[in-house]
Formats: C-alpha cells, structure tokens, sequence
C-alpha cells in the first residue's frame, strides 16, 4: 500500500469580507510577538487601508525580489533571523505565498498568509514552487508544516486584474483532470484519495457553473457569491485535492507541459494557471479524450484562457512541439506519475492535436 501523507488544511481559515480585523488577536492568541512581513509593492497598496495597526506585535515590512528563487528564500530567511522574528507573513500573490511559506520552513516558525489574488492554491498548500531568479521553474518543495492562519477578504480580489483570476481558473480546472489521470488505474481508492477526488470534481463543477458569473463580478469590481465561491474553488477546494490526495491528488501532465513551457522567454508574462490550463488540453489530447477536450474549448475561449501556442506568444513549430516535448518528458516530471508512458512523438502529436483547434 502507497504511502499517502495527508495534510488537509491550514490551522485556521477565513474569508470574509473585514477578515483582516481579527489578524492582530489571532497573532497574540499565537503568542508570537514579532513578525516578518512579505509582501508584493502592488499588494500592499492594495491592502494598506484594511490592515490592521500592529500595534500589539513588531512587524519589519519587506517588498519580495519578484521570483520564489533560493536565492530569494535564503536572502529573507537571513533578514528574519536577523529581526529575530517568529512568525512569518505573507501578502500577495502565489510566488509571495510560496516564498513566506520557505522562508518559515527555513526558519522553523509560522506563517500566516493573506492572499490578495485567486490565482491558485499556493495559500493553502504545504509547499512552494521554486524557480530560478530569472523564471525558470526548478522543483516543487514540500513541508511537513501546513500554514498556520489563511485569511482572505474578497474585496482585494475584487479589485485585482482578471488576469490572475482567469488564471486560477484554469490552474484549478486541472485538478480534476490531472487527479483523475492519476487515480484511474488504482484497483482500491483509499478513503482521502476518494476526499480528493471529490473535492476535484467539485473544483470542475463549480468553475464550468460560476466562472463567468465571477469575471463579470470582477470586472465591475463587486463582491457577489459567484466571485466568493469561485475564490474558494481556486484557493481552498483546490488545495484540499492535494492536501487529502498527495501524489494522488497533485499533478500530471499538464504541469509538465507548464514547466516545459517556462524554458521560452516569450512565455515567461504569461501566469502559472494560463500555461496550466493549456497543458490540460494537451493531457487530454494524450489521453485521447477528445470530446471533453472539445467540450472544454468553448469554455476556454469564453473566459480567455489560452487554446494554442500562438496564444502563449509562441510559433507552432516543429523545433517548438519538439523542445516542449523533450521537457515535458524530463525523468524528473509529474507526466511519469501517469499510468501511461509516453514518447517524444506521442507528445508532440497531443500539442499538434490542440493546434487544430486555434481557429
């Protein structure tokens, strides 16, 4: 029997409109007194009128580098210490999330995040993407430590760009997608995997029902349950695919097709969950299931989420096909989590199977 790590959620969660009123009592409660708080310039900004005033803890504000790279990590982590903190904050989007979270692991202490966009999971998920300082996507970090206190106001959402909630959108789609891949050649499905499973085909229920109800929100900058339910989907339904189902529940081929996308500057402007959601189409394209994969292109074109490689800034070429298959295929992808193995060609046929459909 594989082993399954279940780490299902945060200590303590929260979104609700006014939610960071409670920041300041949560940390005393926590009996933690100063505090090193990450953040992004435009999320602070964005934030500084609802935060609260610290004025029961120490807090040293540092804007992040821009990249959740070691050299990123290693630099805060110095500066934490050195402001002999013991607790982390983090405030922003995925890579501030993904940097406070390393940061406290490093130093061994908690941290709490505040996500300020519904761009992915990485708010809930004990573990960070690491990346080069110039973008290139590296490994994925686990921590045996899930984050400590998760709060979310939906007004900050509300007013980010569409952007990044079209890209949580399609980075949460694949849930379903790559968690199915993962589990439909298990004989048994053990009671978390069958949890995450259900928390996934939730995740694709509810965005194919409530995404474009929620862009609309976004864009006149309103609060509506559409917009609610769907920053929930992308941050705590997705996180609970991977926080119940481990490998079971994590990622597959179309994160591959991510991480080889990073390998081209011309991709590096575009968000995580955009070159996610493409590499769903290429999954199911492997996979051969084309009828989901044609059922799921009206949806993508309605949202804006990409459905070629013209649309990532790149030119559908042989050379192309080819690079991202060699990546893709790389010994250390999730694509080898798969029941299926594949080849060189076999990828390359799934990207140029997508690119029939552009028009």
């Amino acid at each position: 029997m594989k082993e399954i790590r279940v780490q299902a959620s945060p200590s303590y969660y929260a979104c609700e409109l006014g939610v960071y009123d409670r920041l300041e009592s949560l940390l005393s409660e926590g009996r933690v007194a100063r505090a090193l708080f990450i953040h992004g310039k435009k999320s602070l900004k964005a934030a500084s009128n609802i935060l609260p005033t610290f004025d029961q803890l120490t807090v040293h504000f540092e804007p992040y580098g821009g990249e959740c790279s070691l050299n990123e990590i290693e630099r805060l982590q110095h500066l934490g210490q050195e402001k002999n903190c013991d607790v982390i904050i983090g405030l922003g989007g995925g890579k501030v999330m993904d940097v406070a979270k390393s940061v406290a692991n490093e130093m061994n202490v908690p941290v709490v995040l505040l996500p300020t966009l519904a761009s992915q999971c990485a708010a809930w998920t004990p573990l960070s993407v690491i990346y080069t300082d110039s973008g290139d996507y590296v490994k994925y970090t686990p921590f045996l430590k899930n984050p400590w206190i998760v709060l979310v106001d939906p007004r900050i959402i509300a007013a980010s760009p569409a952007a990044f909630l079209r890209a949580g959108i399609g980075d949460t789609l694949a849930k379903w997608y790559e968690a199915r891949a993962l589990t439909k050649t298990l004989d048994h499905l053990r009671v978390p995997v069958r949890l995450s499973l259900q928390a996934a085909a939730l995740c694709q229920e509810l965005i194919l029902e409530e995404s474009e109800q929620a862009m609309q929100a976004l864009g006149e900058k309103a609060v509506t349950q559409s917009l609610i339910t769907i920053i929930e989907t992308n941050i705590m339904a997705g996180g609970l695919v991977g926080g119940l189902g481990d490998h079971f529940g994590r990622i597959a081929a179309a994160h591959s097709i991510h991480n080889a996308l990073t390998q081209f500057e011309e991709t590096h402007h575009f968000l995580h969950g955009e070159k996610v959601a493409y590499g769903v189409l290429v999954q199911l394209a492997l996979e051969e299931e084309v009828e989901e994969l044609e059922r799921l292109l009206p949806f993508f074109k309605r949202i804006g989420l990409p459905i070629s490689l013209t649309d990532l800034g790149l030119e559908a070429t042989t050379d192309v096909f080819e690079a991202i298959a060699q990546k893709t295929l790389h010994p250390s992808e999730s694509i080898h989590f798969m029941s299926q193995s594949f080849t060189v060609n076999e990828v390359v046929h799934g990207i140029q199977t997508v690119e029939t459909y552009k028009k």
